[in-house]
């Protein structure tokens, strides 16, 4: 895998961390809908903590929500999930700096670092899976709510902060899937190959020393002018 996907799906990771962070707080849950009514005096907006409401002139009140047991199923399993989903994608993002390529912290090897990445890519993904099960069934809730017709009480609209979650929660999970693709490439070589050395043969005959090289030429030499007359230098 390139080194430019893998930094793409760390960014990508960290970019849904922040936005799962800001979609955590926001006001805008679920708004009141004015449909169905005829004169609209104030509008009602929700989050997982608190309710506010707000009047024609922009003067809002807020009130938290007086006791977790006494909130709805589903909005204290869909703070659970929220949180769960902050933590896993922190801990994505620590691992994600160990495991990426482009960085040399601890001097780790690749074949460590292939691992790591691959286990930021998982947390990114399952952060981004229990933040899609935390907004979906706040949305699902409320749509149903609102299509009921004995429902009694105030009818809610999807907010934007519904619309941001789904966004960080699928940025979460591209981020993990372009980072866990590392762990199905073979890494790189580590180290440099081994060199082949070819095996040493003993020499078959003896090393000669330079004296009796010097020798041997003295005696070619003096042959050599035996094999012609005195005459034959005159």
């Amino acid at each position: 895998m390139s080194m430019a996907v893998e930094t793409l799906g760390y960014f990508l990771g960290a970019l849904g961390l922040l936005m799962l962070g800001v979609t955590l707080p926001h006001s805008q849950w679920r708004v009141s809908t004015i449909h169905g009514n005829v004169i609209t005096t104030n509008t009602i907006f929700e989050n997982l903590w608190y309710s506010c409401a707000t009047d024609s002139l922009g003067v809002y009140n807020c009130r938290e929500f007086p006791s977790m047991l006494a909130l709805s199923g589903y909005l204290q399993a869909s703070r659970a999930l929220m949180i769960t989903a902050i933590l896993l994608g922190f801990l994505g993002l620590l691992l994600g700096v160990l495991g990426l390529r482009c960085t040399n912290v601890g001097s780790i090897v690749l074949s460590r670092k292939a691992k790591l990445a691959a286990t930021a890519g998982a947390f990114h993904i399952l952060a981004g899976f229990c933040g899609m099960v935390a907004i979906s069934w706040y949305a699902f809730n409320i749509t149903r709510e609102f299509f009921d017709p004995l429902y009694p009480g105030t009818k809610y609209e999807l907010g934007t902060a519904l619309y941001l979650g789904w966004s960080a929660s699928l940025l979460s999970i591209l981020g993990g899937l372009c980072l866990g693709v590392n762990c199905c490439c073979p890494p790189e070589a580590e180290t440099t190959p081994a060199r082949t050395w070819l095996p040493y043969k003993t020499p078959t005959k003896p090393a000669t020393s330079i004296a009796t090289r010097l020798r041997a030429s003295d005696d070619e030499v003096d042959s050599s002018f035996g094999k012609y007359g005195k005459n034959a230098y005159v």
